[in-house]
């Protein structure tokens, strides 16, 4: 057996030794790592763009299933009504896609376990979508899940429910552009429909989004309904087209509209199944790629004329009319 009391002088030579080196070493990487050395800043933007554009994965959210049974419908509503407040009632009733008008037609509510104003916490679309970053907005309907999306350079801004057309009259699918806008509209089918904030997209069609009922699947006459306050909100954030002088033809097109996916009649509504799979109505980055990619293109032209056209219309001086 080595004797460690001979040793000791060595081992604390040689720590002391080795620990300079590191030291000199860190200093040095510090130097280094301090340094202004050049780089390509096209690749380091690259990188931290990259880091931006993750996916930022969302809270889970759980869902709870207020039940109203028919032969007590009444109480259930009742106490429905006593454990949730008006705004509350709003968010968890836009959720299961019924406005507070109509939620007496509710069987099974899915219930949030923290209820969020804004709905962006129980968003089924992605955060970001990289295909659409250079397209300045748009809008997407779901048919399927009866929820709308809307996104400025690939980023969610907004999203809600819908109730887009029945099955005897299905909304068209595929790209439009948003057309005319009327701040209260009357119905083409019947003249007692009153349809605020209706923003026009199929003009030949009729066909546009407003508000009215919400009841909790696709009802409408080939249009898409929406909340009250959402239809606010679209109708101030979507852009109209631009007509040629004499209103004949379209000079440049409005916000491009994508209408996608096929409802499943008859069967459960999608959002009850929040309930069991929180994540049951998520539509993933890669199916709404393969469902844009093959507009992206047309979309891109009709906004660089659209560009070009609204530049031109701002250079043109306002000529004030002389004061009487």
């Amino acid at each position: 057996m080595f004797s460690t009391k001979k040793k000791t002088p060595f081992f604390n030579l040689f720590f002391a030794f080795a620990t300079i080196l590191l030291l000199v070493q860190c200093k040095k990487d510090e130097v280094i790592a301090g340094q202004s050395l050049p780089q390509n800043n096209a690749i380091s933007n690259a990188k931290k763009d990259s880091l931006k554009k993750v996916e930022v994965e969302k809270p889970v959210v759980k869902y709870a299933a207020f039940i109203f049974p028919k032969e007590k419908k009444d109480s259930a509503m009742a106490a429905f009504n006593e454990e949730f407040s008006k705004d509350e009632q709003y968010s968890i009733l836009a959720l299961n896609r019924l406005d507070l008008k109509n939620k007496w037609r509710a069987d099974t509510l899915a219930i949030p376990d923290k209820i969020d104003a804004t709905l962006m916490s129980y968003s089924p679309f992605p955060n970001h979508l990289e295909i659409l970053k250079e397209v300045h907005k748009i809008v997407l309907f779901s048919y399927p899940i009866q929820a709308y999306a809307l996104y400025e350079n690939g980023n969610l801004v907004k999203w809600g429910p819908t109730s887009m057309g029945s099955k005897k009259a299905q909304t068209k699918r595929g790209l439009t552009f948003a057309n005319w806008k009327k701040e209260l509209a009357i119905s083409t089918v019947d003249k007692n429909w009153k349809l605020p904030f209706n923003f026009n997209i199929h003009n030949n069609l009729g066909i546009g989004w407003h508000q009215y009922d919400l009841p909790g699947y696709p009802a409408s006459h080939s249009c898409l309904r929406l909340l009250l306050e959402d239809a606010k909100y679209l109708y101030n954030w979507a852009d109209q087209w631009v007509l040629n002088k004499g209103g004949a033809t379209v000079k440049a097109h409005g916000t491009p509209v994508i209408i996608f996916g096929d409802y499943k009649w008859g069967a459960k509504k999608p959002w009850k199944n929040l309930i069991q799979d929180p994540k049951s109505n998520d539509i993933s980055v890669d199916e709404l790629n393969e469902i844009i990619k093959p507009d992206l293109e047309k979309i891109l032209e009709e906004q660089k004329n659209t560009d070009a056209v609204r530049s031109e219309q701002a250079s043109i001086p306002t000529v004030e009319k002389p004061a009487a």
